[in-house]
C-alpha cells in the first residue's frame, strides 16, 4: 500500500532542543523587526482600508502604461496610481476618494473613462468609503484576535492551558513576522491578506496539535524520559509527516502564486510565507516553549 514520501528516517535524533537558544535569538529578531517595521513604515493598505476608487481596465492590445498615467493624472483627480495588472493589456487604475458623494465618485469613473476612450474593457469598478474603510480594518483585527482566542481556548481544553499558552505564541509570532514581511516588501494588505493571515493561523495549529498529541503520547510512554530528549524524539518522529505536508501546501501554493494571477498573488505570497513559519514556529518555538512551561507529565 502506497504510505506516501517518507524523507527522515525512523531513528533520526535532530538536536532541535538543545538549539532551542538559536531558536529563540531568530525568532526574536523576527518578532521585533516586525514590530519596528509596522511602527516605522506602516503597512501598504489596499482600497479594502483606506477607501478609494479602483478600476480595472483591459486595453484591445498592449498598454502604455505611461501614456495611460499621463492621461490619467491630466484629470486632477488626486494623487492616482496606475500599474500594469495581469497581462500586458491590463492595467489597475487607483483614484483617492474624491470630495462629494457618491455621484462625485462616479463622476470621476466617468471622466477617467472618457480619457481612455470607448475601445477599453472596465472589468471591474470599485468604490469603498473612507468609514467602511475603517470599519473593515476593525473587524478585521477583530477577527483575528477572535480566531487567535478561540485556537487557545481549543487547546487549553485538549491539552492543558500551558500547552494553549505555548501554542498561541507561536500563532502570535506567525501572525506578526507575516505582517511584517508585508511591511518590508511594501505588498498590499487587504481582506485578501486578513484571510490569508487566518489560513494560516489554521495551518500553524493542524501541524502544532499533531505534535502536541506525539508529545503527550510519548509522556505516557516514557514517563522518566527527560523532558528535552522526548521532545526532541516527538519532534523527529513527527517530521517526515511535517516535511511532507508542509512541501505538498508549498508546492500548490507556489503554483497558485506563479500562474493564479494578479488578484490572489498577494494572497498566495502571504500563503507562501505563513506555510513556512508555521512550520518553523511550531517545531523551534511552540514546543521548546512548552519546556519551560512545568507541564504536567500525566497530561
Amino acid at each position: 500500500m502506497f504510505r506516501g514520501i517518507v524523507w527522515i528516517r525512523p531513528d533520526t535524533r535532530l538536536p532541535f532542543i538543545r538549539l532551542r537558544m538559536v531558536f529563540f535569538a531568530i525568532s526574536g529578531v523576527l518578532v521585533a523587526g516586525s514590530l519596528l517595521l509596522m511602527a516605522a513604515r506602516g503597512l501598504n493598505y489596499g482600497i479594502d482600508f483606506t477607501g478609494g476608487i479602483m478600476i480595472e481596465a483591459r486595453f484591445s492590445g498592449p498598454v502604455d502604461v505611461a501614456a495611460t498615467r499621463a492621461k490619467v493624472d491630466s484629470l486632477d483627480l488626486g494623487g492616482t496610481e496606475i500599474q500594469g495588472f495581469g497581462g500586458p493589456n491590463e492595467v489597475l487604475i487607483r483614484l483617492p476618494l474624491q470630495e462629494g458623494d457618491e455621484k462625485a465618485q462616479s463622476r470621476a469613473v466617468e471622466k477617467v473613462k472618457s480619457a481612455l476612450g470607448a475601445s477599453v474593457e472596465y472589468r471591474r469598478v470599485e468604490t469603498v468609503g473612507p468609514k467602511v474603510g475603517a470599519e473593515l480594518l476593525r473587524e478585521s483585527i477583530v477577527a483575528v484576535i477572535v480566531s487567535l482566542g478561540g485556537i487557545m481556548v481549543y487547546l487549553w481544553f485538549r491539552f492543558e492551558w500551558k500547552w494553549g499558552a505555548a501554542g498561541i505564541a507561536a500563532l502570535f509570532h506567525d501572525v506578526i513576522s507575516t505582517v511584517g514581511v508585508f511591511s518590508l516588501s511594501g505588498l498590499e494588505f487587504n481582506l485578501s491578506t486578513v484571510a490569508a493571515l487566518l489560513t494560516i493561523a489554521g495551518y500553524s495549529i493542524n501541524d502544532t496539535v499533531v505534535i502536541f498529541d506525539r508529545v503527550r503520547e510519548n509522556l505516557r510512554k516514557f514517563k522518566t524520559m527527560p523532558l528535552p530528549e522526548l521532545f526532541d524524539r516527538s519532534i523527529n518522529e513527527t517530521l517526515s509527516r511535517t516535511i511532507n505536508t508542509s512541501g505538498t501546501v508549498f508546492l500548490t501554493v507556489l503554483a497558485l502564486y506563479a500562474f493564479g494571477g494578479p488578484v490572489i498573488r498577494d494572497f498566495s505570497f502571504a500563503l507562501l510565507w505563513g506555510v513556512v513559519v508555521g512550520s518553523y514556529s511550531t517545531i523551534c518555538v511552540a514546543l521548546p516553549l512548552l519546556l519551560y512551561m512545568n507541564i504536567d507529565r500525566g497530561a
